[in-house]
C-alpha cells in the first residue's frame, strides 16, 4: 500500500525528471533508467531489523515484546530517528516514519540519513524497572547495527530522556572501550545531553510558523504582493489582520505545550491561544487562555489538562469544555497539530476552518484532506519542515558529545532559529513563485538533494 511520503516522492522524482537543469549531463535510456533506481531506492529501506524482546515481568511471567528498528537510507550520515513506545506501532508506520526522517534530514541540511524505532507496548503498563529492563533488551538485541557513527536513536512518541539514558549506559556496557556519549540523542543534561533539547520541537514549530508569518512576509512584502500565488494571498491577508490572531493548539505534550507556551509568549506577534486539547477534551475561550498555568497544570498530571469545572475553578481558568475533537473546528486564524497522525482526514477537513495550519506532530493531515485544504488555499507548513527542531538540536547534542564542549541554551535556541530560518529562505520562494503546496516544495527539494548524493556516490547503477 502507498503511504503518503511514496505518493509524494513518486510525484517529486515525476517533476524532477522532467526539469532538463536537473542531472543535465544524464539523457535517453539512462535517464529513464537513473530515476528507476532513484524511485526504488528512495521507496524501501535499507534495511528492516525486528525483534521479540523477552522481558521477565516482577509478576513473574516472562513476556515477549516486538520491536523494530529500521533504517531507511544513509546516503547523506548515519541512520537518525526516534525510538517510538506505543501499542499502535507497527512495521509499516516505522517504515513510513523512517523514510520522513531520511528527507526531513536531507532537507534541514543535516548530515544523517534516516531510521527509527519501536517497541509495541503501552508504558503506563509497565513498572519502571520494567522499563528499564526494555530498554535494556532493545539495546542488547539491536547493538550490531546501533553507535554513534552507524544508528543514533532519540526519543519519540512514550518515550523521554529517561530511556535515552538507559538505552546509552547499557550500550556503553555492552561495548566497553568504544565512543559511546554520542550513541543516543535526547539524553539528560547530566548523561551528556544538550541544553534545549527536550524543548527542541515544541520551540522549532512556532519558529517555522513566526518566520513566515512575521519575518518572512514583512521583508517580502512587496514581491509576495507582486505575485499572483494564491497562498502569497493568504499569508498576506493574515500578515495584515487588523486584530489578534487567535491560536488554537491539538495535543498539549512536550511539542503542544512548548508551542502553545512560545505563542502565548511571543512579543513579536499579534496572537492568542484561544483553544487547547489533549486526549480527552478541549479548552475554550475566546480571549484567550492562561496557558503557563495549564502548562503547569499538566505537567503535574502525565500531560492532562484540567478536565472538570472544578478544577478550572480551582487554577482560576475561565475556559469552556468541549469535546477532543472541537479543538480541529474552532474558528481560528491558526491551528497546530502537535497530537496523533491521521486527525485531518477526508471525514472532517470541510469542518476545518483554520487559515494557517502548522504540523507539530508526524503526518496529522492526510493526503486527501492535505489536497482539500490547498484547494481553499489553506497555508500548510508539514511536518517535515514543521516539526524538525528535535532532530536538528539532537544533532547539536551529537556534535557537543563528540567534542565535550556544550552550548548555553540560548546559544543552541539560537542555532536552531538560524537553521529553521536558512531551510525556509531556500524552500519559500518556489512555494510562493509555483502552484505546488509547501508540503510538495519541500519533498522535490529534499529529493533533489538525495537523488543528487545517489547519483554523485555512484549509487544508481
Amino acid at each position: 500500500m502507498e503511504t503518503q511520503t511514496d505518493e509524494i516522492i513518486r510525484q517529486s522524482l515525476q517533476a524532477l525528471g522532467d526539469t532538463p537543469a536537473f542531472l543535465p549531463d544524464v539523457a535517453g535510456n539512462q535517464r529513464e533508467q537513473v530515476f528507476q533506481s532513484l524511485a526504488a531506492i528512495l521507496s524501501t529501506p535499507n534495511k528492516v531489523h525486528k525483534a521479540f524482546l523477552r522481558i521477565p515481568l516482577e509478576n513473574g511471567r516472562v513476556r515477549r515484546i516486538p520491536a523494530y528498528r529500521i533504517q531507511h537510507n544513509d546516503t547523506l550520515g548515519p541512520y537518525k530517528g526516534g525510538v517510538r513506545f506505543h501499542e499502535s506501532v507497527n512495521e509499516a508506520e516505522v517504515t513510513n516514519l523512517a523514510a520522513l526522517m531520511t528527507l526531513k534530514n536531507a532537507i534541514h541540511d543535516i548530515p544523517f540519513g534516516g531510521g527509527k524505532g519501536g517497541i509495541i507496548i503501552n508504558p503506563h503498563d509497565y513498572t519502571a524497572k520494567e522499563l528499564n529492563l526494555i530498554c535494556k533488551k532493545y539495546v542488547q538485541y539491536f547493538n550490531d547495527v546501533l553507535g554513534p557513527d552507524k544508528d543514533i536513536p532519540a526519543p519519540d512518541m512514550g518515550s523521554s530522556e529517561r530511556e535515552m539514558d538507559w538505552m546509552m549506559a547499557e550500550y556503553k556496557s555492552v561495548n566497553p572501550g568504544k565512543p559511546y556519549l554520542g550513541s543516543f540523542t535526547g539524553k539528560s543534561i547530566i548523561s551528556g545531553g544538550s541544553l534545549g533539547r527536550k524543548e527542541a520541537t515544541g520551540k522549532g514549530v512556532y519558529f517555522a510558523f513566526r518566520y513566515m508569518l512575521h519575518q518572512y512576509a514583512k521583508e517580502q512584502r512587496e514581491w509576495l504582493a507582486g505575485t499572483d500565488n494564491r497562498f502569497a494571498r493568504s499569508l498576506l491577508a493574515l500578515a495584515d489582520l487588523p486584530r489578534q490572531l487567535s491560536v488554537a493548539v491539538q495535543g498539549f505534550g512536550n511539542v503542544g505545550a512548548v508551542a502553545a507556551l512560545e505563542a502565548h509568549r511571543c512579543s513579536r506577534m499579534n496572537g492568542k491561544v484561544v483553544a487547547v486539547s489533549d486526549r480527552n477534551i478541549t479548552l475554550y475561550n475566546a480571549e484567550g487562555l492562561p496557558v503557563p498555568i495549564l502548562q503547569q497544570y499538566s505537567a503535574r498530571h502525565w500531560g492532562d489538562l484540567p478536565g472538570t469545572a472544578e478544577e478550572l475553578a480551582s487554577l482560576d481558568v475561565d475556559a469552556q469544555i468541549l469535546e477532543r475533537e472541537a479543538v480541529l473546528h474552532l474558528d481560528v486564524d491558526v491551528l497546530f497539530l502537535a497530537a496523533l497522525q491521521d486527525q485531518v482526514r477526508d471525514d472532517n477537513v470541510d469542518g476545518v476552518k483554520a487559515r494557517f495550519i502548522v504540523e507539530g506532530a508526524n503526518a496529522p493531515i492526510t493526503g486527501g484532506a492535505d489536497k482539500a485544504l490547498a484547494e481553499r488555499d489553506v497555508i500548510v507548513i508539514p511536518d517535515i519542515l514543521a516539526n524538525a527542531g528535535g532532530v536538528i538540536v539532537s544533532y547539536f547534542e551529537w556534535l557537543q558529545d563528540r567534542e565535550t564542549q556544550f552550548y548555553r541554551e540560548d546559544q543552541v535556541y539560537s542555532l536552531l532559529y538560524d537553521k529553521m530560518r536558512d531551510t525556509m529562505n531556500n524552500i519559500l520562494p518556489a512555494y510562493f513563485a509555483d502552484g505546488l503546496t509547501l508540503r510538495q516544495n519541500c519533498y522535490k527539494h529534499a529529493v533533489m538533494k538525495l537523488s543528487t548524493a545517489l547519483y554523485r556516490q555512484g549509487k544508481l547503477f
